[in-house]
């Protein structure tokens, strides 16, 4: 028994969802699929939306690592010198997202959307492409947020 009574253990016999999110065809990069921006991006809203419970993967949740992502990108823009100082800390964004995973905040769906993004983000041009991204699963994943 734990003597601190804020302490929670989470019962590892709980079974998670898998995780059902097919990535592969987000790529950025030259040429850029047409459909990014569009089908691509609504698929994996739909695939993050089956994951959504009351407390996991809340659009607020969720908009917290957009907006990280938007605010780095600022800090970049088109330089591919700020793009180097920043990237430790786009890198971090993996870091976080398996936090709010472990603390039953957001699902494997949009843990494994998120370090995809990350891991394909590869210079400043490649960081637009993916902040234009998830820029587009935000809005559908607000559109087919079924706690709306």
């Amino acid at each position: 028994m734990n003597a601190n009574p804020g302490y929670h253990r989470r019962d590892r016999g709980d079974r998670e969802a898998p995780v059902t999110i097919s990535t592969g065809a987000i790529r950025f990069g030259d040429p850029i699929d047409a459909k990014l921006y569009s089908d691509i991006a609504e698929e994996a809203a739909k695939a993050v939306v089956a994951g959504a419970g009351r407390d996991v993967n809340k659009p607020s949740q969720l908009r917290r690592f957009y907006d990280e992502l938007c605010m780095l990108q600022a800090k970049v823009g088109n330089d591919a010198e700020r793009f180097k100082a920043q990237e430790p800390f786009v890198q971090m964004l993996k870091a976080k997202v398996a936090y709010a995973k472990g603390r039953q905040k957001v699902d494997g769906n949009f843990e494994a959307l998120l370090r995809h993004v990350v891991d394909g983000i590869a210079d400043y041009k490649t960081f637009a492409q993916a902040k234009l991204f998830m820029e587009a699963f935000m809005a559908y994943y607000k559109a087919h947020d079924p706690r709306d």
